[in-house]
């Protein structure tokens, strides 16, 4: 049989290169090896207050834009976490058997909580709860994740691995899926931090949606530094972050890279045009599925059923085993 994969992204923003390089090119290349469930995570977006209207677009977009990267439905269920009622049920035994203490430990709660002092809530202390049961829920083997989410999997183990010595055999403990080249694009224009939705500056993201024209512009202004010579150099973060995108997308080796080039004006060039001949057929096809909303439900609702079943049963074991009726 095959191993499980499991992974989730939200839908809050647009869909940027770091999502498709660190994530989503990856599930599309493997989703023949595994068995493969991935699912938009609305539920964990509304730690920040969303639009409720602007949220269901939001998730209905990123659910056709994750069909259009190339995600299929005979290797991948892909299905939107909100209809699936035991996550929200199974956060909370999994909330019971987490010490305050390791829950106050995780870092990504404290980043977001200094980028938005006036909405600390209790759900955003709790994220990765919600996370642990997204995971826990499908008898997850292995789950994509970035250098930023592997202490939220090493809590996930934690609590899997506790609650097993505690009440019974009930969770596989998931094992972190890290690729070597791409788990972490960085801003254009500040390489000291993560390519991210709410990276500010203009500059800073591509988003899948840009059009040749943008990407051209937005690569032209990243950051790199005056030596003018292509060498994958960790220490050189700007050079280093393009240098990694192009090798992601035209599998060249280093040294190939390397000596391609006469600067970084032709290389920079020569990779916007890489990046939009990547982007240009998956923006054609996100076009074209999101004329057609009648078969975007039709799968949601096939891969519900499947979905919901093994959600059910792991549920229903970890209800047991705890003692509830």
């Amino acid at each position: 049989m095959k191993k499980r994969v499991f992974s989730g992204i939200q839908p809050t923003g647009n869909l940027h290169l770091g999502n498709y390089l660190g994530a989503i090119k990856n599930w599309v290349k493997n989703q023949e090896k595994y068995e493969n469930i991935y699912c938009v995570v609305n539920t964990h977006a509304i730690t920040i207050y969303q639009e409720p209207n602007d949220l269901r677009k939001k998730t209905f977009e990123l659910f056709a834009m994750l069909l259009a990267c190339g995600l299929d439905t005979k290797h991948s269920k892909l299905f939107i976490q909100s209809k699936i009622d035991y996550h929200a049920a199974l956060a909370w035994i999994l909330d019971c058997n987490i010490p305050m203490g390791e829950m106050s430990r995780m870092t990504q709660f404290k980043d977001k909580s200094q980028k938005n002092p006036q909405n600390v809530n209790v759900g955003l202390f709790n994220y990765p709860a919600l996370m642990a049961s997204d995971i826990l829920l499908y008898q997850s083997d292995y789950v994509p994740v970035g250098e930023d989410q592997k202490q939220h999997l090493e809590l996930t183990r934690n609590v899997a691995i506790r609650f097993n010595e505690r009440y019974g055999e009930c969770f596989k403990i998931p094992e972190p899926m890290i690729p070597d080249v791409g788990a972490r694009v960085m801003s254009l224009d500040n390489p000291s931090v993560k390519m991210s939705k709410s990276n500010k500056g203009e500059y800073s993201t591509i988003t899948l949606f840009d059009s040749k024209d943008m990407i051209i512009k937005k690569i032209k202004k990243a950051t790199t530094d005056s030596f003018n010579e292509l060498a994958f150099n960790k220490e050189r973060e700007g050079l280093y972050n393009l240098l990694c995108i192009y090798e992601c997308l035209s599998g060249k080796s280093r040294s190939e890279i390397e000596n391609s080039f006469r600067g970084y004006g032709e290389f920079k060039l020569a990779l916007a045009e890489l990046i939009f001949e990547e982007l240009e057929p998956i923006q054609q096809e996100y076009i074209k599925l999101t004329k057609e909303m009648g078969y975007i439900n039709d799968i949601i609702l096939q891969n519900e059923k499947y979905i919901k079943d093994i959600a059910r049963d792991t549920y229903d074991k970890a209800k047991s085993l705890v003692g509830l009726i």
